[in-house]
């Protein structure tokens, strides 16, 4: 080999490809695999997948090109994720898109919201006993509500070292959710459970619909001000929707923006995966309470339906619990598949997008009292 040739090999990614990055690329091809053919979330899993190969060719000496080197184009993408500005920007978004009459119609059904968030704050506990800082176990722990924007918008504030496992941990849970979340709720649950059915919700009126953002946001941000950032986007763009005067700027945050805000979050937060600083035993950590913070979410909100049903006349099928955790609509989704599969002519769909909704809800309050008391940590 030639001079020349040395040279060019030396400047080249085979040179500098460790086996960290092989390891990391064969990731990035499974997720985008598995965004294809599963239809796993493929619109978080594909910018996600292909930013992991991006992020693991390794860089060369003098050649700013990484999300980690100062001014490269990688890290002002990066800088989204960095300081928190996506995750509120994807908040704008999910609250023009939805639709919370199910919900203001059995507000019993947001009890089910609330009881899946055990699992944030038991695994907070975990992570604690497992020698990380509060402010460390507080961002871990929010993986529970698997609600990737929140987890990237508290992990930004309190433990922005662990950002990128943290985030690749909740949104990789989060396109899970058809996997993880139906054995747990056959295990919870009996046959006769699963067969319930529920009343048809009442019609929520417009009025209803308009006071709602309003007077919900008032109340959440001032019992956890930290939430005000993501509350606010959520209830200002469900207002832009239920107003119905402002159709055009409700239309663009549910397309447009909240399409273009998330190839730039999956394909940043995938970027920042580099093998050197991603394949470490605290993000092996990470990846297994992120898994066990999910399925205590889910268990908590099954077994709390079954707690309702004790004392209710009505009953309610407790598979809606599932939908406690925020991955919106996906939870419900699932609720909606395990009970038809036991009862063709169940339909528990808009039952389960109340305790879905409220899980978001949920989370962002979650996220809002562990930043105003572990953010002094």
């Amino acid at each position: 080999m030639n001079l020349d040739s040395m040279l060019f090999f030396n400047n080249s990614g085979f040179a500098h490809l460790e086996w960290g990055n092989m390891i990391m690329i064969l990731i990035g091809i499974i997720f985008i695999y598995l965004a294809i053919t599963k239809d796993y979330e493929p619109l978080l899993l594909v910018p996600i997948g292909f930013g992991i190969l991006i992020g693991n060719i390794p860089p060369i000496e003098g050649m700013s090109l990484s999300v980690y080197d100062q001014g490269s184009v990688l890290s002002y993408l990066y800088f989204g994720v960095m300081k928190g500005i996506y995750p509120p920007l994807i908040f704008l978004g999910i609250g023009a898109m939805t639709d919370f009459s199910t919900m203001l119609s059995n507000p019993k059904l947001i009890l089910l919201g609330a009881a899946a968030q055990i699992g944030i704050f038991l695994t907070f506990l975990g992570s604690l006993v497992l020698g990380f800082s509060p402010a460390q176990a507080g961002a871990i722990g929010i993986i529970g509500g698997a609600d990737g924007p929140t987890a990237i918008f508290l992990s930004s504030m309190l433990a922005p070292d662990l950002l990128g496992p943290i985030a690749i941990a909740a949104y990789s849970y989060m396109a899970l959710v058809p996997v993880i979340q139906p054995p747990i709720m056959y295990l919870f649950t009996s046959r006769e459970e699963r067969l319930i059915r529920m009343k048809a919700p009442r019609e929520v009126s417009r009025k209803e619909k308009i006071i709602f953002p309003i007077v919900g946001f008032l109340i959440c941000a001032l019992i956890a001000p930290g939430s005000m950032t993501l509350l606010g986007m959520l209830f200002f763009g469900n207002l832009l929707k239920e107003s119905t005067v402002t159709e055009r700027l409700a239309k663009t945050a549910r397309n447009a923006l909240i399409d273009i805000v998330t190839i730039l979050l999956g394909f940043s937060v995938g970027a920042s995966t580099q093998a050197q600083t991603f394949l470490t035993p605290k993000s092996m950590l990470i990846f297994g309470l992120g898994a066990l913070s999910f399925v205590v979410a889910t268990t908590g909100g099954v077994l709390f339906a079954k707690f309702m049903n004790l004392f209710l006349k009505e009953k309610i099928n407790p598979l809606i619990g599932a939908a406690g955790v925020s991955a919106v609509p996906d939870s419900a989704r699932v609720v909606q598949m395990v009970g038809q599969k036991e009862d063709p002519e169940n339909f528990l769909l808009m039952h389960a997008m109340a305790p879905n909704v409220a899980g978001v809800i949920g989370s962002a309050i979650a996220a809002g009292v562990m930043w105003s008391v572990l953010g002094k940590f």
